[in-house]
């Protein structure tokens, strides 16, 4: 019986060191060959420079890529409270305009008129918050002398030259993470919130949607055509119509000021040395003009450049959009104009694939089956556990940040 015992106990051990694969099979990088860049749904920025070079106008190129859709003006007055600072631990205001002035108010002020700010302050001074538990604290810095406001939860920053302070034209400065952005519009909110068990700041930016805004979305190169620039300023008036007044408490937010929605660079925009009027000039040329189904704006997709066909937003994400389909997409084809991501490479190291699949390895991957438009539609990982994950190619495309879901597995590098 004793050596029975002890033959089970072999046996065992043998059985827990010897999984169905070994870690050590994992291999430490996977490469990817592809083309395209981004999630391929909607409109083609590289489809729709193309068709604007060859003479077709923003409602051809908008209708070409949106199904059954309308062209129509729309109020676009609405105003839009825009993220530009997510989960941020510290945050620096200052202005650089001489006689341009700067306001700081406790709480969320709205519109009010009648609000009291706690501190005035000009170009020779400057504000950094900073998280003190769950409060943030206000810290005014004038030469060598710094000054502790009050701390709270919810501020408002107002600043001359604008619709909420008159006086001279002004320029705010935010300085987070070491990047410095410029704005020149409405008015600041900055929010503490939690985030698990510790403290973030979200900073926003409330503008008008139908100039402010869109005056500072950076989505296309100003240089290019027209008609490509107008289709581009039609379908970031819909997409932001379309997320108007839909609040996200994560971002104390309308509108994400980067590429979860569109990116948002502020007066950076406007200014851009040669280009920046040419696109305010769009803005202006297509005041109001939204893409509708039955009435209402859609969700404009777009993105960067295709495999040479365009994705439906059922294979995409899993959700049927009545408005996207899957069309020839030439343009981005063209080496001459998309020269990057005609085609691509990319090696993924072990570490990214496994979290995207979640396990704790990946020895092997295997793409399932491919959608109409040429995107993976399920790739399948297998750990040395034996586990196995199937996840929709653009879930895998965004997890693992390679450049669009039109790629095939070319090595595995041991």
């Amino acid at each position: 019986m004793r050596m029975f015992k002890l033959l089970l106990i072999f046996l065992f051990l043998c059985t827990a060191v010897n999984p169905v694969a070994h870690a050590a099979d994992a291999p430490p990088n996977f490469t990817f060959h592809g083309a395209g860049y981004g999630h391929g749904v909607g409109l083609s920025q590289m489809g729709a420079r193309f068709m604007a070079l060859s003479g077709k106008s923003s409602a051809e190129i908008l209708q070409y890529y949106f199904k059954d859709v309308v062209i129509e003006p729309k109020d676009d007055s609405k105003i839009l409270r825009v993220n530009i600072g997510h989960s941020l631990a510290t945050a620096k205001i200052f202005t650089a305009i001489k006689g341009g002035q700067i306001q700081l108010f406790e709480g969320d002020i709205a519109d009010s008129s009648d609000a009291v700010p706690v501190a005035t302050f000009d170009s020779k001074s400057y504000l950094t918050f900073s998280l003190l538990g769950s409060n943030t604290v206000p810290i005014l810095t004038t030469g060598k002398t710094s000054s502790y406001l009050n701390k709270g939860k919810i501020f408002t920053i107002r600043w001359s030259g604008t619709r909420y302070l008159s006086g001279i034209d002004s320029v705010v400065n935010v300085t987070q993470t070491g990047v410095t952005q410029k704005y020149r519009y409405g008015q600041m909110q900055l929010k503490t919130l939690r985030v698990g068990t510790t403290y973030r700041i979200e900073l926003t930016n409330s503008v008008r949607l139908a100039d402010e805004y869109l005056w500072g979305v950076s989505e296309m190169p100003s240089y290019w055509p027209i008609a490509a620039l107008e289709a581009q300023a039609i379908a970031s008036r819909t997409y932001a119509l379309s997320k108007a007044g839909i609040y996200r408490a994560a971002c104390d937010c309308d509108l994400y000021g980067q590429s979860t929605d569109q990116v948002f660079v502020g007066y950076a925009k406007e200014t851009e040395k040669k280009y920046g009027q040419i696109w305010k000039n769009v803005v202006s040329n297509t005041a109001g003009l939204t893409i509708t189904q039955s009435g209402q704006p859609i969700t404009a997709y777009f993105f960067s450049s295709s495999g040479g066909k365009t994705e439906t937003a059922e294979n995409a994400w899993g959700s049927a959009r009545t408005f996207t389909q899957s069309v020839d997409d030439p343009g981005s084809l063209d080496l001459t104009l998309n020269p990057n991501f005609v085609t691509w490479n990319r090696v993924v190291s072990q570490n990214v694939v496994a979290t995207a699949f979640k396990l704790p390895d990946v020895v092997t991957l295997e793409i399932l089956s491919k959608n109409e438009s040429g995107t993976v539609a399920q790739i399948r990982a297998t750990a040395s556990t034996g586990a196995q994950v199937v996840l929709k190619g653009e879930t895998f495309r965004s997890r693992a940040k390679i450049p669009s879901a039109w790629f095939d597995l070319v090595s595995v590098q041991n």
